[in-house]
């Protein structure tokens, strides 16, 4: 499972960069608002960052609306992928942007029905909400896993990003999901490297070799 952040603030992937475990990143006009920047400013910084992809999110809801932004994003840099919402609208942009070879990320996906159809318009990554679903008492996780069990069954290609993530329960169940990405908010990433035992076990490593120096 590959691990993307989900941030727009470059001062954090630039942190997680440099411990080697960042593939991409993922942004939305919320995240980019927190920033305080503008998309233009921070996208094609992150931009240079990563290697991998870099989702940058449409703001019209309009079919036209969204392609043209679309088209103009993609010439930040190679990597950019284009977010776009589950709505009817997006998934006609989706189309038009697939024919053209921009890659897209399909947003707001609360069920299997929505992934299936965003696969079927040629969306190139999907993205299922775990956290939005657990808040009204649904198991955000098991879609995931639906979603990926079904694209397996059909041979649809698009990859699914688990996203929503809040804690680190979640980063550890859609590990076995078999989905291929997760993104991940930088608390959570924090989170993820610590342990009490790794600090008790080098205090203790640290201790024994002072003593074996005396």
């Amino acid at each position: 499972m590959k691990i993307f952040m989900d941030t727009a603030n470059v001062e954090e992937i630039a942190k997680f960069v440099d411990w080697g475990v960042v593939y991409g990143v993922t942004t939305n006009p919320s995240l980019i608002a927190k920033s305080g920047r503008t998309q233009a400013e921070v996208i094609p910084e992150i931009a240079k960052l990563v290697a991998g992809p870099v989702s940058a999110e449409v703001i019209s809801t309009e079919c036209d609306g969204m392609v043209e932004e679309a088209r103009k994003l993609v010439k930040i840099a190679d990597n950019i992928v284009i977010k776009i919402p589950c709505i009817p609208e997006g998934l006609k942009a989706v189309k038009i942007l697939s024919a053209e070879g921009i890659k897209t990320n399909v947003t707001l996906v609360f069920s299997m029905a929505q992934a299936l159809l965003a696969a079927r318009a040629g969306a190139s990554y999907v993205s299922p909400f775990i956290g939005r679903l657990d808040d009204i008492g649904e198991n955000g996780v098991q879609l995931v896993e639906n979603i990926v069990k079904a694209f397996k069954l059909y041979g649809i290609t698009t990859e699914v990003i688990a996203a929503s993530i809040r804690n680190l329960e979640h980063v550890e169940k859609v590990m076995l999901t078999g989905c291929q990405i997760a993104t991940i908010p930088t608390k959570v990433l924090e989170q993820m490297i610590v342990h009490p035992l790794t600090d008790k076990g080098l205090a203790q490593f640290m201790a024994d070799y002072k003593n074996s120096l005396k």
